[in-house]
């Protein structure tokens, strides 16, 4: 997967004091390009349509891990569940949004873009691969 892109909004939550060790994440599908500047919480996103294998509001990504260390800190979280494309086959996507799902405002964390849209079929799967071994992100 691509390197992930931070909406700027969410370095703002965190230097006001977010807690990532305990706040819930999810991961959303768009094939809108998202806009860092001014995209602040899932609303602003444009999500996949609903159906065929998607559900609005996208999928839950556990935390597995967060630590810091030597001063850096890392978040690691589980991959979302699988979604499979079912009927006609689910929206065409391009966009994987990880965003805190804590908060009923729901704001945006970052962004990863595949470079060209994945389509799925019924039956064919995908699963958004969050880097156990590197975390979703790092702060030094």
């Amino acid at each position: 997967m691509a390197s992930g892109v931070f909406y700027q909004s969410w370095k703002e939550y965190i230097a006001e004091g977010a807690n990532c060790g305990s706040d819930s994440f999810k991961v959303a599908l768009s094939n809108t390009a998202p806009v860092v500047g001014t995209h602040t919480v899932l609303a602003d996103a444009v999500e996949i349509a609903n159906g065929n294998g998607y559900t609005t509001g996208g999928n839950a990504a556990a935390t597995s891990s967060s630590a810091q260390s030597a001063g850096t800190f890392k978040l690691v979280l589980g991959d979302p569940a699988t979604w499979t494309g079912s009927g006609a086959g689910m929206a065409t996507f391009r966009y994987v949004i990880l965003y805190d799902d804590t908060l009923a405002s729901d704001p945006l964390v970052m962004y990863w873009d595949y470079g060209t849209t994945v389509t799925l079929a019924a039956g064919e799967t995908f699963t958004a691969d969050l880097s156990a071994a590197n975390g979703v992100f790092t702060l030094a």
